[in-house]
């Protein structure tokens, strides 16, 4: 099989992999090697950097030839489909000839089983050797350890990679036995817990030695996938709160479940991916990571999933009118991260503002406060925000309407590796 066609058929493989960010690697230049983790390069934008910029990733498999059958993957194996798996060199020679090209910025290496999770791991180390020690790449790679792969290859992969991650994709263990009987909840914790322990180990070890070998500098990241099963939001979100806390992951990724095979056990071929319940997960997710906020505050047993009107900071918010008007002149910092319309940013901006003065209404806006959601929770030198008092009701309705004006729900897609642009 042609080079070209075995790309077409990887990459395509590989576009159901939402965990391809690259934010957390900051290795710069070295002599001798070419590429590095902080350049900027034109082209289609795949991931973003730790500062929030585009950057563009080669996003591959190495084989979708897999020896599992998860009933949801369109890689399984008893689905028809055409088969291709690159030779190690064919991939490292590929990679640095689309850097060359300023085609890439790095690369996004996962990988059906092929034959076993250890001769899998093999594979994909030769390549990646072959990538840093032959062709003295320099840029960023994320890999996919793979659950049931021996631990000694996982820490090879470590010191080759920037970011490992081992995808949870189903939310229970339950979901696990129905739909990828031949993967299991210890083996996938167990790489993850490996990962977390050689991460802090190594950041020991580089504390004390500064030629110590880096060991996935930019952490590890997992991913869920959402609709292929009946778990609730609520369960979902206190699984990735558990995730943070016990493995120290710097991402959990959410992918809408896109119905690719047909089967009982699954939603049907014409239902439509659940990319809005997706995009709540993410703002909830965030609430988790910055604002402060725990998964049993944003859900509950009465209401264990997310209002699909409303993001959940709002929607938090009119559920706790107690809690509110918050004054701007005289809340601390986490009071003002629980105002819809106020971010980390802007509560920050805020905090440094007002040590010059009282602040006014009109100052809210300059400081990036979005007042079309912060209005009706915010009192600025004792007098509310917005214009009009407002009942609970009326005060939804409104939240309602701009949010339906900042997301329409054309915007709400998901990219694939060769879609076109124009």
């Amino acid at each position: 099989m042609e080079l070209a066609d075995k790309l077409a058929i990887l990459a395509d493989a590989a576009k159901y992999d939402a965990a391809c960010t690259s934010s957390g690697a900051r290795r710069s230049h070295r002599e001798g090697m070419i590429g590095n983790t902080s350049s900027s390069l034109a082209g289609c934008c795949h991931s973003f950097s730790a500062d929030g910029r585009c950057i563009t990733l080669l996003k591959v498999l190495l084989s979708n030839d897999c020896c599992y059958d998860c009933k949801y993957c369109v890689n399984r194996r008893t689905n028809e489909t055409r088969r291709a798996t690159f030779e190690p060199r064919e991939l490292a020679e590929l990679t640095i000839g689309f850097y060359r090209r300023n085609y890439i910025e790095g690369l996004f290496l996962s990988s059906a089983v092929l034959g076993s999770p250890d001769r899998t791991t093999e594979l994909m180390i030769r390549a990646l050797r072959l990538l840093r020690e032959e062709y003295r790449f320099n840029g960023y790679i994320h890999a996919k350890a793979i659950p049931g792969t021996s631990p000694e290859l996982i820490e090879q992969l470590g010191l080759l990679a920037d970011r490992l991650s081992v995808n949870i994709e189903l939310p229970s263990e339950a979901s696990l036995r129905s739909l990828a009987p031949n993967k299991t909840k210890r083996a996938i914790l167990a790489p993850m817990r490996q990962i977390r322990d050689q991460v802090v180990e190594n950041r020991e070890a580089l504390a004390k030695y500064r030629s110590a070998p880096h060991f996935a500098p930019a952490g590890q990241a997992t991913q869920l996938i959402v609709g292929a099963t009946g778990e609730s939001d609520r369960h979902i979100l206190h699984l990735t709160e558990s995730l943070y806390e016990r493995y120290r992951l710097r991402r959990v990724f959410y992918s809408a479940y896109v119905p690719v095979v047909e089967n009982t056990m699954l939603p049907s071929l014409e239902t439509k991916p659940p990319l809005l319940r997706e995009h709540r997960l993410y703002q909830a997710d965030w609430l988790l990571r910055f604002y402060g906020f725990r998964a049993e505050e944003l859900l509950s047993e009465d209401a264990p999933d997310f209002d699909p009107r409303l993001d959940p900071k709002c929607c938090w918010a009119l559920r706790h009118p107690e809690f509110f008007p918050v004054e701007v002149n005289r809340a601390d910092y986490e009071a003002l991260l629980r105002v819809p319309g106020v971010g980390v940013v802007s509560a920050r901006r805020i905090l440094t503002a007002r040590r010059a003065g009282a602040l006014h209404v009109d100052d809210l806006k300059k400081l990036g406060v979005v007042l079309k959601r912060a209005q009706y929770f915010l009192t600025c030198q004792g007098r509310l925000v917005s214009p009009l008092r407002l009942s609970a009701a009326g005060v939804m309705a409104s939240l309602m309407a701009a949010e339906r004006a900042a997301l329409p729900a054309a915007q709400f897609e998901q990219l694939s590796l060769f879609d076109r642009v124009g």
